[in-house]
C-alpha cells in the first residue's frame, strides 16, 4: 500500500487505528461444525489480537516490538508486512520492504533453493539480471553450499533461515522486518546476521524487530513498543521500554 501524501516525509510506516480480530472455533470436529453451521455464535469466540494500534515509524529508526506470548507483536509485524489484513484501520508503507517472518514463509517447498532465490527476489521487485548479480553473494552469505540445488522441503530449519535472511538482506530493502527467526541459526550465523542488521542501521535503513531477547533489543533498537493483550502500553526509548516489558509480564 502506498504512503498517503499527507504523511510526513520522514515516516516510512504509518499504522492507523489498526485492530485485528480472529474467530476461534470451539467445535471439536468437522461434523459438529457442520451440524452447528448457521446457528448461533455460541460455538465461536472472537479474539482481538490487536486493538486500535496507532503510531508511525520514521526512516532510519530501529523499532523493537515486544510483549508476552499472545500480546499481538507478531500479528502487528505481519500487518506491517502485508501478510495479514487488519479488521479495522490501515497500514501505509513507503519503500521496498523485505520481511523475515514465519520460518520458510514465501518459500515454495517443491522448488530448489536456487529457484526460490529467483522467485522471492522477483516478488520483492528485482529483475532476473539483478538477481544474477546478487546470486553468488546470497549463496555465500547463506553458507548452504551445494544444497542450493536441493528442494527446500528437505532443508533443516537452520538452512531455511540462512537462505531467507541472505535473500532479504541482498534485495536492497528500505525496511527490514525480522521476527524471532535469528533464534534458529547457530551462534556464528546469528552474529553475522546481527552485524548485517547493524550495517543496515548505519546506512539509514529502517528495522522493525520482534524478539524475546532483551539483550538483542537493547543492542539493536533505539525505540521500543510494548504490546499487552493487543494494546500498546509503552512507546519510547529502549531502556524504559525493557522495564515496561518486564512490568507487562506481571499483568
Amino acid at each position: 500500500m502506498s504512503m498517503s501524501t499527507t504523511t510526513s516525509t520522514t515516516d516510512v510506516i504509518r499504522i492507523e487505528n489498526v485492530s485485528k480480530r480472529f474467530v476461534l472455533h470451539k467445535d471439536k470436529s468437522l461434523k459438529e461444525r457442520l451440524v452447528n453451521f448457521g446457528r448461533s455464535r455460541a460455538h465461536k469466540d472472537d479474539f482481538w489480537a490487536l486493538r486500535d494500534v496507532d503510531f508511525s515509524i520514521q526512516s532510519g529508526t530501529s523499532v523493537g516490538l515486544v510483549g508476552a506470548n499472545g500480546s499481538g507483536k507478531s500479528t502487528l509485524l505481519k500487518a506491517i508486512g502485508g501478510i495479514i489484513t487488519p479488521t479495522t484501520g490501515q497500514v501505509l508503507r513507503r519503500g521496498r520492504l523485505a520481511a523475515l517472518l514465519e520460518l520458510g514463509a514465501g518459500f515454495h517447498p517443491d522448488l530448489t533453493g536456487r529457484e526460490n532465490v529467483y522467485l522471492n527476489a522477483a516478488i520483492l521487485g528485482l529483475t532476473h539480471d539483478q538477481v544474477d548479480g546478487y546470486f553468488d553473494s546470497i549463496v555465500e552469505f547463506s553458507e548452504i553450499g551445494g544444497f542450493i540445488d536441493t528442494q527446500v522441503k528437505f532443508y533443516s530449519s537452520g538452512m531455511y533461515v540462512r537462505l531467507a535472511f541472505a535473500i532479504a538482506v541482498h534485495v536492497d530493502p528500505d525496511i527490514l522486518l525480522v521476527d524471532e527467526v535469528l533464534a534458529v541459526g547457530d551462534e556464528p550465523f546469528q552474529k553475522k546476521c546481527m552485524d548485517k542488521i547493524a550495517e543496515f542501521q548505519r546506512e539509514g535503513r529502517t528495522i522493525v524487530f520482534v524478539s524475546h531477547s532483551a539483550e538483542q533489543i537493547m543492542a539493536l533498537c533505539d525505540r521500543v513498543v510494548v504490546l499487552q493483550h493487543g494494546n500498546v502500553v509503552f512507546d519510547g526509548d529502549t531502556e524504559p521500554g525493557i522495564a515496561a516489558l518486564r512490568r507487562s509480564f506481571d499483568h
